[in-house]
């Protein structure tokens, strides 16, 4: 990584507050560079706060874009951080909070901040909007809408989909880990109070009235099972009025949104690149090599909101990271290359009845390194984009192996699996995975795919399975690049069950898989010599570190993830780190201090013995003017035959005062099993 400290432009940066139409102030960090011609704005628009999460992140790409002649804005959306009003309560504004999808109160806001900075006198007129996970997710969502000053996007690993793409549902079945852990994060976000250091002496009423308004997520995810209106009013619109730069990672659970927004826009207003990466800004790479993210991103913002013709567009429709380690480039999407080669499955009927500890060595759901908000020896040592060698899981599972005799056969896109399944109950769900078995029987996970058996027919309602009766099923897995080398085995594995990824179904006895009317498909890519059309992009690069310490202490670290098993009760229990612990100190004197530890326990063969559980531990601490905050959280689902079991707690304390304490429960019915 290359720090830089000299620009074209002198900098400075002021922080100030945005009104919207209802007089609700929002608060912005505003980076320009020094010159008195008008500039194009970036406006990156999140509900992180702008004063601890993201700051260190934001100091890395906020002054290198004003540096090159762009005023950069950061803001804190209405209810979080230092910005005024209350969160959106989901009840009221009919969509997801916080971590899941931008209500439509954040994305009327976000189209008055974007006119706002249109108006000012510094600006040309021109804004581009950009964002990771919510913030890119919301950025589509306001393109959607078309305000006129908006003629460029980047979105990164966000969602298209909020239903079957958002982190709460895959393939019609709930997910525990996903659910669970972004809702508890959100809560531990939206109890945070404003910072006096910004909101001065309304800090705490303005946080006791946003805490009046705190809703846990997952009450409100749980409560639509299935792709009712409310998952439609959040899906963006065909159409979109701005330039879109898609940007995913293959160890992104996301990446499908780069793919769509390919075959759904028009070519002149998109380009999609698909990287090594996890859940993060390209820039600081993992698993995989990072790219010189702001650099390709400077070049979209030269092409689309200065009119510079660049080579933007010149650019492969897709550029996209293979498994041979370099870069290449897809002129169309789908490719011309890419053919569906089907692989038949053999053998007799095969009854599949996993373990509902199945999918233990799966890795997290979303997995990701920290982003700049951490201190770099907080950040977890290994490969956190890779799951675990999947033979345990494959032996609880139905595989059919194909070996690669002759040449590499090279995949990109999303395979998709056909099933002949037969069930003597009404509900259950099938699991499918792709693996490349290396010559030492080492099973490396390459991509998979889920569907709950009621969503067969589509996700608008359940349709329950008539019991003993058979039935053709059809679902993609998520879309992937990968070679498997000549000498190894294609395996293709199917399971009944995928914990903490997917939650268990009551009362399934898994199904009887009739290999000889069920098949795999491969898109496979044939092969030549690609060396020409090789891509290089240039080195990582950021502003300089923001200066964030992270003390140093005697404490042992737990391990980012650890797994226990009870052999006699036959349980196992998952715990996970969801962000590393310890006390980072700010430049301006801010102290925070968070804690946070994920649990998920099941029982081998009684699927109500499903729980997952999160506990958050925050502080916030100024020693000068002796300002000290804890918000302590804590996050339960459980499960019967019948219903969701939900429990939410929030204690929030100022010095040894407890402002506020609250708990929520709720009993929601299982409508898709």
């Amino acid at each position: 990584m290359r720090h830089r400290v000299q620009f074209p432009y002198e900098t400075h940066r002021h922080d100030t507050r945005i009104p919207v139409r209802d007089g609700t102030l929002l608060h912005a960090r505003v980076w320009r560079p020094e010159t008195d011609r008008p500039v194009p704005v970036l406006l990156e628009y999140s509900p992180e706060r702008l004063t601890d999460t993201t700051a260190s992140r934001d100091w890395q790409r906020h002054p290198w874009y004003a540096g090159h002649g762009y005023a950069s804005v950061r803001v804190d959306v209405r209810g979080h951080g230092n910005s005024g009003g209350l969160p959106d309560h989901p009840a009221a504004a009919g969509a997801p909070p916080g971590a899941g999808t931008p209500g439509p109160t954040a994305l009327t806001d976000a189209v008055e901040v974007i006119d706002w900075l249109a108006a000012q006198p510094w600006c040309t007129g021109r804004v581009g909007m950009f964002g990771i996970g919510w913030g890119g997710d919301c950025a589509l969502r306001v393109a959607a809408l078309g305000p006129e000053p908006l003629r460029a996007v980047v979105t990164v690993c966000a969602s298209d989909d909020p239903y079957d793409n958002g982190g709460c549902y895959l393939g019609g079945s709930v997910l525990a880990e996903g659910l669970l852990s972004r809702s508890a994060a959100r809560l531990s976000s939206d109890c945070r109070p404003p910072d006096p250091h910004d909101a001065g002496e309304s800090w705490r009423a303005l946080w006791l009235d946003r805490l009046e308004a705190v809703e846990p997520a997952a009450h409100t995810w749980l409560a639509h099972q299935i792709r009712d209106d409310f998952w439609e009013r959040q899906t963006p619109g065909p159409a979109l009025h701005a330039a879109v730069l898609a940007v995913g990672g293959w160890y992104d659970p996301h990446r499908d949104t780069v793919l769509r927004l390919l075959e759904r826009l028009p070519a002149d207003r998109v380009r999609g690149v698909i990287g090594p990466w996890s859940h993060q800004y390209p820039d600081h790479g993992g698993p995989g090599p990072a790219i010189g993210f702001l650099q390709e991103t400077r070049r979209w913002w030269d092409r689309h909101l200065r009119d510079i013709d660049n080579g933007a567009m010149a650019e492969p429709l897709l550029r996209v990271w293979s498994e041979e380690s370099h870069w290449t480039g897809e002129p169309s999407w789908p490719p011309a290359d890419v053919t569906a080669v089907p692989y038949e499955l053999r053998g007799a009927p095969r009854p599949v009845d996993s373990p509902h500890s199945t999918g233990l060595d799966a890795g997290p759901y979303v997995p990701h390194v920290p982003d700049g908000g951490h201190a770099p020896d907080q950040r977890p040592q290994g490969n956190p984009g890779q799951p675990l060698d999947q033979r345990l899981d494959d032996a609880y599972s139905a595989c059919f192996e194909f070996p690669v005799n002759g040449d590499p056969v090279t995949i990109l896109g999303s395979p998709r699996v056909t099933l002949r399944l037969r069930l003597d109950v009404p509900h259950g769900q099938v699991i499918a995975r792709l693996c490349d078995i290396a010559p030492d029987g080492s099973s490396a996970p390459v991509t998979a795919g889920v569907l709950n058996l009621a969503a067969r027919h589509g996700r608008e309602r359940a349709h329950a399975w008539p019991p003993g009766g058979a039935e053709d099923v059809s679902f993609p897995l998520t879309a992937i690049a990968h070679t498997f080398p000549r000498g190894h085995r294609i395996r293709l594995a199917i399971s009944s069950a995928y914990w903490p990824w997917v939650w268990p179904q009551p009362g399934s006895a898994g199904f009887v898989l009739v290999p000889e009317d069920s098949r795999l498909e491969l898109p496979v890519r044939e092969a030549r010599v690609r060396t020409a059309e090789r891509i290089v992009f240039p080195e990582p690069e950021q502003s300089e570190p923001l200066g964030v310490s992270s003390p140093a202490t005697l404490d042992g670290r737990r391990p980012e993830r650890l797994l226990i098993r009870d052999v006699t009760a036959g349980e196992w229990r998952l715990e996970t780190l969801p962000r590393p612990a310890g006390r980072l100190i700010h430049p301006d004197g801010l102290e925070r201090t968070e804690e946070a530890l994920e649990t998920y326990t099941v029982q081998e063969r009684d699927p109500h013995t499903a729980r997952a559980a999160a506990r958050w531990t925050v502080r916030l601490h100024r020693p000068d003017p002796g300002w000290d905050v804890t918000v302590e959280t804590s996050s339960e689902i459980s499960c019967d035959t019948a219903d969701f079991l939900l429990r939410d707690e929030a204690v929030c304390r100022h010095g040894e005062e407890v402002v506020f304490h609250r708990t929520w429960e709720r009993r929601l019915p299982r409508l898709t099993g």
